[in-house]
C-alpha cells in the first residue's frame, strides 16, 4: 500500500469514527430512534465502544450536564480555569473523558486483533490513530470552538456559537455539530442531519 493510499484511508477512518460518536450523541438525546430509549441505547453503546471503548452510561450523565450548564464551571465539557486555550481545554477535556475501564477495553480490543493476525503497526496507523484524529474533530469542532470565550458575547444562556461552514465542510468537520453548534443546544432532538434545515426554518421565522 502506498503511503497517500494509506494517509487517505486514515483520513477516512477518523471521519467514520467521528461519525460513530455523532450517532452515539443523537443515541443520547433520544433523536436516532424517537420514542424508542432501549434502541437508543444499545445502538449508542454499540457504536461508542467500536469508536474508542467508550462506555455510553458514563457518556450519557455527562452530556446532559453539559447541556444544563453549556460553558459554565458546572459543564463537564468546559474548562473554567482556561476558557480561551485549547491545549489545558483538551487535557482536561481527555482526562475527565478517558477512563482507566477504557484504556483495558481498548487494550483487550488490540490483543484480540492481535491474535486474529493483524500487525501491530496496521493497529497503531489504522485503529488508534483515526480514532486520536476523531477525538480532536470532535474536540476542536464539537466543543471548543463553539464554546470557546473570547471578545465575543454569547447570544444566549446556552453560551454557544455556530460557525459559517458551508454545509459539505460542516459535514467534513464534525458531522455539522461545529456550523450548527448554537441551533444544536437551541433544538438538541434535532439529529445531526437536519441541523441545517433547522436553521433554515428558524431563518423563515
Amino acid at each position: 500500500m502506498t503511503i497517500p493510499l494509506a494517509g487517505l484511508i486514515v483520513l477516512l477512518q477518523a471521519w467514520l469514527s467521528t461519525g460513530l460518536f455523532i450517532v452515539a450523541h443523537d443515541c443520547m438525546h433520544g433523536s436516532l430512534a424517537p420514542g424508542r430509549p432501549s434502541l437508543n441505547t444499545v445502538v449508542g453503546t454499540l457504536c461508542l465502544g467500536a469508536y474508542a471503548g467508550l462506555s455510553y452510561g458514563a457518556l450519557l450523565p455527562k452530556h446532559h450536564a453539559h447541556h444544563a450548564a453549556p460553558g459554565t464551571p458546572e459543564d463537564p465539557d468546559f474548562h473554567a480555569g482556561a476558557p480561551r486555550r485549547a491545549l489545558p481545554w483538551f487535557v482536561s477535556f481527555f482526562r475527565n473523558y478517558y477512563t482507566h475501564g477504557q484504556l483495558v477495553r481498548i487494550t483487550l480490543a488490540a490483543v484480540v486483533y492481535l491474535i486474529l493476525g493483524a500487525s501491530l503497526l496496521n493497529i497503531v496507523v489504522f485503529w488508534a490513530l483515526p480514532a486520536l484524529l476523531a477525538l480532536a474533530q470532535l474536540f476542536v469542532f464539537g466543543t471548543y470552538l463553539p464554546h470557546r470565550h473570547d471578545s465575543r458575547p454569547f447570544a444566549d444562556r446556552h453560551n454557544a456559537r455556530s460557525n459559517t461552514l458551508r454545509p459539505a465542510l460542516s459535514l467534513l468537520t464534525c458531522f455539522h455539530f461545529g456550523a450548527y453548534h448554537h441551533e444544536h443546544h437551541l433544538s438538541p432532538g434535532t439529529p445531526w442531519w437536519r441541523l441545517p434545515a433547522f436553521r433554515r426554518e428558524k431563518l423563515r421565522q
